[in-house]
């Protein structure tokens, strides 16, 4: 029996309202150089044994895709995505699947905004999650008191935050059992693959991620990704 081969998704078909800064999607905001897209592809591309990248795309985007240059990169293909981010990873895994990919072989979900996340990271997720079907996630515990909030801005209570993490991306599963199981939740609403994977009895492994790999949300985050990609780029990682 082959080994199963790892691919690359990354979800890029958001539209990121809440970014104020342009009227251009977050994703393709450039930070310390290059796009936050080109990062987020690259991070996946330097991992060992990476059989390729599928960049699920929003429609209209054409003129800043093809800025990018990725379209002659033999590794790297695109697709469109959906109305929601369920329906965008359901159509590029079966992307994947017209590419080559079989529903044995590993699937490592990324979010295009998170452009500081580093092949180091991706790899140890690789080995720690190993063969176990549940899958895994990057992940990092929460340090911070937490606060529950009224109706009014005001503090409600403090929730306990023993036994709770931060999810982060990637988020790595066999192809086909995440595929069945954001089938199953089509009805619902789910923040994340390892959301629904949880809902069909899955329980995914926490892996220890890097606190740099943030999310690119607001305007003032790109500032602190300016500083952490440049850190990067002088440490020769991602």
């Amino acid at each position: 029996m082959n080994s199963p081969l790892y691919w690359g998704l990354v979800a890029a078909a958001g539209q990121g309202r809440r970014m104020a800064r342009d009227d251009l999607p977050k994703q393709y905001h450039r930070l310390a150089g290059r796009s936050v897209l080109a990062w987020s592809v690259d991070a996946l591309r330097q991992v060992s044994g990476m059989a390729g990248v599928m960049v699920v795309r929003a429609r209209g985007d054409d003129s800043d895709w093809a800025r990018l240059g990725l379209d002659s990169a033999t590794d790297v293909r695109s697709c469109r995505g959906g109305h929601t981010r369920q329906a965008s990873v359901l159509a590029g895994l079966e992307a994947l699947r017209a590419w080559g990919a079989a529903d044995g072989d590993r699937v490592l979900v990324h979010d295009a905004a998170r452009p500081a996340v580093t092949a180091a990271a991706i790899q140890r997720l690789i080995e720690a999650v190993g063969d176990d079907r549940d899958g895994g996630l990057l992940a990092v515990p929460v340090r911070d008191t937490l606060k529950r909030a009224d109706e009014h801005g005001r503090v409600s209570e403090t929730a306990d935050r023993t036994g709770l993490w931060q999810a982060m991306t990637p988020q790595l599963f066999p192809l086909g059992r995440l595929r069945d199981a954001l089938v199953a939740c089509a009805d619902m609403a789910v923040t994340d693959e390892a959301q629904a994977m949880e809902r069909g009895g899955a329980r995914p492994r926490l892996v220890i991620g890097d606190p740099a790999n943030i999310k690119y949300t607001y305007p003032d985050d790109a500032r602190w990704l300016e500083h952490a990609l440049q850190d990067q780029r002088k440490g020769g990682d991602g």
